[in-house]
């Protein structure tokens, strides 16, 4: 029998669009996308039923109401409706298109034609139920800021970077596109395991160049062979500042970071914590509500 899924929509002030992702991804959403309608913008996503019911739905809807209302901007509607697997996975096609991120990347649905000519690296997905499409600000912040780090010198081809909580595989598949030896993906969630390993056999990533794993930063380290020269992590604030302890076991003195996941309002305690455990804070950069650090070994 097919599973079933919350179809859940929200049309909102396009001011609103990255504290409404926020709180969908925090209420375990999965498969977000944006399209603008008119003056408005509609944020569409989904959730397994078996995770809500429907007054844990009525709640989200009151939390982005008063969201909206503590700065002063119009209250968003939203609405849901319950579908079948087989619909939940027509339907969600229907609201992601090619993407262009930075100066490189052209993020590719995989159900659409090849274009025939393209001067940026395509990088194909197909996440299904995993978080990873490359609509977040967060998720483009990471991509640019990998663009930063890899691509310039033939030895980054020995680079392995570690993908803590790799969603779709998008960052993982980014860093080898341009130019990364090795990624080491790890979730704790089956479904984003299963989509990255579909994304990497769309990319046509050998599996030794990346193994995508069930777990978090303990599984990465029963991995490697030595510690990894990068270190990619963008999932929520409260998760990152548990996990800064952990990366410590799988770095060495020239690791760098790509942190993000987190809200301006939250930086401060994310780069203290980041200090206190050895790492400077080389650059913040920011998209609206979202900040991205870019990290390095003290």
């Amino acid at each position: 029998m097919a599973n079933n899924w919350w179809e859940i929509q929200v049309l909102c002030d396009p001011a609103l669009e990255d504290s409404i992702f926020w709180r969908l991804e925090s209420f375990g959403c999965r498969g977000m996308a944006t399209e603008l309608k008119g003056h408005s913008c509609l944020i569409s996503t989904y959730l397994p039923q078996e995770r809500a019911q429907m007054l844990d739905l009525s709640a989200l809807s009151l939390l982005l109401r008063q969201d909206a209302l503590a700065i002063g901007l119009p209250t968003p509607a939203m609405q849901w409706n319950l579908i079948e697997e087989e619909d939940w996975a027509i339907s969600w096609k229907k609201h992601w298109h090619p993407q262009e991120i930075g100066d490189r990347f052209l993020i590719y649905p995989a159900w659409l034609p090849l274009p025939e000519q393209c001067d940026r690296l395509l990088l194909r997905l197909d996440p299904g139920a995993a978080f990873g499409t490359g609509a977040h600000a967060t998720t483009q912040l990471c991509l640019e800021a990998l663009e930063m780090r890899l691509g310039f010198d033939p030895s980054d081809s020995g680079v392995q970077v570690a993908d803590i909580g790799c969603g779709s595989g998008i960052l993982s598949i980014g860093a080898l596109l341009l130019g990364a030896g090795k990624a080491y993906s790890v979730d704790i969630d089956p479904l984003a395991v299963r989509a990255a390993r579909r994304c990497r056999e769309l990319n046509k990533i050998p599996e030794s160049k990346m193994l995508v794993k069930l777990g978090s930063v303990e599984r990465v380290k029963q991995l490697i062979e030595e510690p990894v020269d990068g270190i990619i992590c963008n999932i929520l604030a409260e998760t990152i500042l548990d996990l800064i302890p952990e990366m410590d076991n799988i770095c060495k003195p020239s690791t760098w970071g790509i942190i993000s996941g987190v809200l301006l309002e939250q930086a401060k305690p994310v780069a203290d914590t980041l200090e206190q455990h050895g790492w400077v804070v080389a650059t913040l950069w920011r998209r609206q509500d979202w900040c991205c650090f870019n990290i390095r070994r003290s």
